[in-house]
């Protein structure tokens, strides 16, 4: 049984982005905490409890968005590391981009991910969307227990 929420980690560069999907999320009240990273070095800091998050003791996220996009390492690669990662191999990862090209999505699928979101355009479809992502990983989905 869980006795900590966990975390949602958020790998985006868009501040705007940043703010609709914390807004989204906030509006369905999710309870779980939202931690913000800017690129993809920084959210493989937070996923190997390192750098910046090395004293980090929560559990692993309930879910990584991951923004395909993204300076130092991109949304990809983050994915691929927690593929290949024992330790982070069964956190759920989604790509959340504004990429509708075939190659990123098959690419992302190749890796692993666990969904591929286009990110709507729309201000009213983004809220629903980030919010049902948000309602099935941090309270539907039953994670594999943290070793942590």
């Amino acid at each position: 049984m869980q006795t900590a929420l966990r975390p949602i980690l958020l790998a985006e560069d868009n501040p705007a982005d940043v703010e609709l999907t914390l807004s989204a999320l906030r509006a369905i009240r999710i309870a779980n905490e939202i931690v913000v990273v800017g690129d993809g070095a920084e959210a493989l800091d937070f996923l190997h409890r390192r750098g910046a998050f090395g004293g980090r003791i929560t559990p692993q996220p309930a879910v990584v968005l991951l923004d395909l996009k993204m300076p130092r390492v991109d949304g990809l690669e983050v994915l691929r590391q927690i593929r290949s990662t024992p330790e982070l191999r069964h956190v759920p990862a989604v790509i959340f981009t504004s990429s509708r090209e075939e190659r990123d999505i098959v690419r992302s699928y190749e890796l692993g991910t666990n969904a591929y979101m286009v990110k709507p355009v729309d201000f009213q479809e983004f809220i629903t969307a980030i919010g049902g992502l948000g309602i099935f990983w941090a309270l539907l989905n039953e994670p594999v227990p943290d070793s942590r």
